[in-house]
Order: C-alpha cells, then sequence, then structure tokens
C-alpha cells in the first residue's frame, strides 16, 4: 500500500510539473510567436546564434521546441547548419540554466505567482497580459509540483524499496544512465526529468553517483527527442537533430565512461549533493559549446546521412493540386463529410503558402512570385467550387441533423479560406505590384509596423488552422479573441503613421495610401481566418451574435 501510495503521489506531482513547464511554453509563444522568427535570422555569427538559443531555451524552458524551430528554419534557408546546430547547443545550455533557476527554493514565491498570473489570466482583457499571467501560472505550477514531489518522498525513503532501487543504480550506472534517457524521451522533458533527479538527491532518496547517471542519460535522451518529434520534417531540417545527437550524446556516453572508470568526481561536488549535480549539467553543457568552432565539420557527413529528396516536376503532381472529394463515398455520408474536411484542408495549406511570401514580393517585387500566387488562388477558387458541387450531390435524405449542420459548417469554411485567398490575390499583390512599379518606399518604423501585423496575422492564420482538424474548442476561442488584438495592433500603427505625417516625413508621404491600404487588408485577412473558427464555437454555445461568452 505504501509502494502504491508513492506512485500516485509521484505521478500526480510528475504530471503537476509536466503541465507546469506546458503551460509556461504556451504562454511563452502565444505572446512572442511571431518574434522567434527575428530572434534567429538576425544572428550572424555562430557565437550570436548560441546565446539566441540560450535566451529562446530559457524562456520557453524547453531545448528540444528550440531544436525544432531551427531544423524548420534550416528547411526554410533562414539559417544554415553551422549556426543553426550553434542556436541547438545554446539551447541546451539555457536549459541547464532553467534547471539551476527552479532548483531553488522559491515556494514563498508561489502565492504571489499564484495570485498575480491568475488576475492577468482571468480579468486582463489584453492578449499580452494575458499569455504573461499563464506564464506565471506554469512557473507557480512547477514550483508546486516539486513541493509535492519533496512530500511524496519524505516518508519513505527510509523504507526498504527505496533503497534497494538507490542502490542497483548506483552499482549499474549504465541502467541509470538508460532510465534517464528513457524518462526524458517519455516525458520529453529535460528540464522535469532533471529537477526530480535533482530532488531525490537532496532528499537522500538516492545518492549522487546514481543521479549523475541519470542526469547524463537526461542529456542523451533530450537529444533523442528532436530526432523523434522531426521524424516528419525534410531530410535538409533533420540534419541538424541528428547532428545535435553526434555531439551531445557522444559526449553524455564518454562523460559517463570518464566518470565511472577514469577517476571519482571531484569531492567539490559532494558537499552538496543537489547543487553539485546542477553543476555538472551545467559544466557539460558548457562543454559542448566549446565544439562551435567545428560544427562545419559534421554537415558533409549527415549530408549522406540524410540526402535531400530529388523529384521529377513531371512525373509527381503537387500536393496542392491534388483534389481530396472522393466521389465513391457519397453514398456513406460521415466518410462524404471527412473527405470535404480534407479538402478544406488542402484549402487551408494553399492560403497559408500564398501568404507567406507577401511582404518578400512588397520588397523585392518578384514577377514569377506574384503569378505563383495568383495561379494558387485559380486553384483555391476550383476547390471552393468542387466542395459546392460535392455538398449539393450528396444524399441529404440519409443524413442525420448534424450531418447536415456539419455539411453547412464546412461548406460556410471553405467560403472562408475562398474569401482569405481574395484579399492575398486581389488586394496584397495588387499593392505588391504598386509598390514595385512606384518605387513605393516605406520608413523604418512602418515597415516594422507592417512586418510586426503580419506576422502577428500568419501567426493566427496557423492556429486558426488547427480548428479545422481538432475542432478544439479553446483554440478556436483564442483565436476569435486575437481579432481584438489583430485591431488594436492596427488602430495604433494608423495614429503613428499619422504622427509621422504630421512631422513631414517624405518617406511617410510616399507610402502613406499603401501603408493604410495594407493594414486594412491584413486586419480583414485577419478577420476571414478568424471566421473559419466560428461553427466550432457555434456548436458549443460559445458564440453569440455580438460576442464570445
Amino acid at each position: 500500500m505504501e509502494i502504491l501510495t508513492l506512485l500516485l503521489n509521484v505521478t500526480g506531482a510528475t504530471m503537476l510539473l509536466l503541465f507546469g513547464v506546458s503551460t509556461v511554453q504556451m504562454g511563452v509563444q502565444r505572446s512572442f510567436g511571431s518574434s522567434f522568427r527575428s530572434v534567429f535570422s538576425g544572428k550572424k555569427s555562430r557565437f550570436q546564434a548560441a546565446v539566441a538559443g540560450l535566451v529562446m531555451a530559457a524562456v520557453l524552458q524547453s531545448s528540444a521546441a528550440v531544436a525544432l524551430l531551427s531544423a524548420s528554419f534550416v528547411a526554410a534557408a533562414i539559417l544554415d547548419f553551422s549556426t543553426a546546430l550553434s542556436v541547438v547547443l545554446g539551447a541546451d545550455l539555457g536549459s541547464a540554466l532553467v534547471v539551476q533557476l527552479l532548483s531553488f527554493r522559491l515556494e514563498w514565491l508561489v502565492p504571489l505567482l499564484l495570485a498575480v498570473g491568475g488576475w492577468l489570466f482571468v480579468y486582463s482583457p489584453r492578449s499580452r497580459p494575458r499569455q504573461a499571467g499563464r506564464l506565471l501560472l506554469g512557473v507557480a505550477f512547477i514550483l508546486i509540483s516539486l513541493g509535492f514531489l519533496r512530500e511524496a518522498f519524505e516518508p519513505v525513503r527510509n523504507s526498504g524499496f527505496l533503497p534497494l532501487v538507490a542502490a542497483y543504480l548506483e552499482q549499474d550506472f549504465v541502467a541509470a544512465f538508460l532510465v534517464g534517457a528513457g524518462l526524458t524521451f517519455l516525458m520529453h522533458s529535460s528540464v522535469a526529468v532533471i529537477l526530480i533527479c535533482v530532488t531525490l538527491v537532496n532528499l537522500g532518496t538516492i545518492p549522487f553517483d546514481a543521479g549523475l547517471s541519470l542526469v547524463l542519460g537526461a542529456n542523451l535522451g533530450s537529444s533523442l527527442l528532436p530526432i523523434w518529434l522531426s521524424r516528419k520534417f525534410e531530410p535538409l531540417a533533420r540534419r541538424v537533430t541528428y547532428a545535435n545527437l553526434a555531439v551531445r550524446g557522444s559526449l553524455a556516453v564518454l562523460a559517463l565512461v570518464a566518470i565511472h572508470f577514469l577517476g571519482p568526481v571531484p569531492s567539490f561536488f559532494y558537499e552538496n549533493p543537489a547543487q553539485g549535480l546542477i553543476y555538472v549539467h551545467l559544466l557539460f553543457n558548457s562543454i559542448l559549446l566549446m565544439s562551435i568552432p567545428f560544427l562545419g565539420f559534421l554537415e558533409y557527413p549527415v549530408a549522406l546521412l540524410l540526402p535531400e529528396r530529388r523529384f521529377n516536376a513531371g512525373q509527381i503532381r503537387r500536393s496542392e493540386e491534388i483534389n481530396c472529394l472522393d466521389p465513391n463515398v457519397m453514398d456513406s455520408p460521415n466518410l462524404a463529410l471527412a473527405s470535404v474536411r480534407r479538402e478544406i484542408l488542402r484549402m487551408s495549406q494553399i492560403v497559408t503558402a500564398m501568404a507567406n511570401p507577401i511582404l518578400d514580393l512588397y520588397r523585392d517585387g518578384d514577377n514569377e512570385g506574384l503569378k505563383q500566387v495568383r495561379e494558387m488562388d485559380a486553384q483555391l477558387n476550383e476547390a471552393l467550387a468542387d466542395i459546392r458541387r460535392y455538398v449539393a450531390a450528396l444524399p441529404f435524405e440519409k443524413m442525420t441533423k448534424q450531418e447536415k449542420r456539419l455539411a453547412r459548417d464546412l461548406t460556410e469554411v471553405a467560403v472562408d479560406l475562398e474569401a482569405a485567398g481574395d484579399i492575398v490575390s486581389k488586394q496584397l499583390v495588387r499593392f505588391a505590384e504598386l509598390v514595385e512599379r512606384k518605387k513605393i518606399r516605406f520608413s523604418d518604423e512602418g515597415w516594422a509596423e507592417l512586418t510586426e501585423l503580419y506576422s502577428k496575422v500568419t501567426d493566427n492564420m496557423a492556429i486558426a488552422f488547427g480548428t479545422l482538424a481538432t475542432d478544439d474548442v479553446a483554440i478556436a476561442r483564442y483565436v476569435v479573441e486575437e481579432k481584438a488584438e489583430v485591431r488594436k495592433m492596427e488602430r495604433i500603427s494608423r495614429k503613428r503613421h499619422f504622427k509621422r505625417l504630421r512631422q513631414g516625413l517624405d518617406e511617410s508621404f510616399q507610402s502613406s495610401d499603401m501603408h493604410l491600404e495594407t493594414l486594412r487588408a491584413l486586419k480583414d485577412l485577419n478577420s476571414k481566418v478568424a471566421a473559419v473558427s466560428y461553427p466550432v464555437l457555434l456548436r458549443e454555445g460559445q458564440l453569440r451574435d455580438t460576442r464570445l461568452v
């Protein structure tokens, strides 16, 4: 019974710890998601990239999240291989610093974090303060969970069961190493695993040597996790995660062998075993940064391991040209509606592809890019027409009330997606042509405002299209709530633009019409994107005629 109580308490505390880490990540991503690209893309040297990775991992409390971002930026040609790998190694050290910060006894902060974070999250009308409140609540949950862990192990640390497990892990350092790697992989968080190890060592539940093997294993698991999470990425992106495993994983194995065969850890680390464990973790990840000058040598081996895919464009149709509507399942409404949903997801991908290059087209005036966007708009119009014909041909007499409503909802979503595409192709693309033809140049402040609003809209687009696949009410509410934030950003930019006009700035006069028209088009695009979430909210009774419940 004692063991069952322990397992239940530890599981509950661990789940709260993971929830706290996830809550912090969500708060940061929703507050600063549009800034991540600029944080990385502006770094020219490997050292600057490592510092950027350190900061981002400290904020996100996850080196794996930074590794995935870096890999995706390599695929998008925003970062080169060596710079991206430097970001990942810096993130590993940032994650270690998070462990040091959270290991301090900060229980006295919990009531303050809960009070301030809860008030901001519940009562703040603005998105940024509300997400800051979410972040503070996440930190409070992490601290509470660590207290729960200490309380869970306190009564049983002198029992007969735990000393046997601790003795086995101390004697079989390879097993402890693999346990640490496995736990990190399963929990998707090296921060959580290492905090648990530090807590157990601090209580004397497991000896320092066993905790050391567990921590080194957690570092191996932390390098395996991005490989698993990026398994569907392009080979070019996955090279970064495999190179990270080669550097971090091999050093973890070497450190394990060195510690257990070449000599004991200096006595300094034993004076305060829990803090000593964190020092070893920090030292390990600091040593990793010494490999930064030599990262270029890894590019060729991983390129051989993961060569780029080469397709024959004449033999393979592009995915955006493949119609998902299946005429063979029209007698089965459930399957037919699933087919419509897949086609709508394809439409959302086309809208995303149309919106992604808009600012580049403003800046570079690429005629071929403008032509491609218009071609994608034609595909979008064709997809909407196909969906209308397909839904009209469904056997409505065989369909339930819910299926009929879903068919109407999906058609309305398709209409909204086509309208979003029209805003991109008939307004933003036309504006980009005018900017190039008239050689219009925006002021630095004006361009920064447009970039910020555009990033916010594209972030909302990515989140909103997630509701098409999941019907998640919380995500749908967030997307609709963000409409107010976009309206506010558009209004502030207009005010600032008029202020620059009063100051007599030539660039602001030259670009005035284009600046205001682009602001309005981006706001309208966001409204159409948010509209795809309305059916989900309506079905759940979460939307009134004029405002959210």
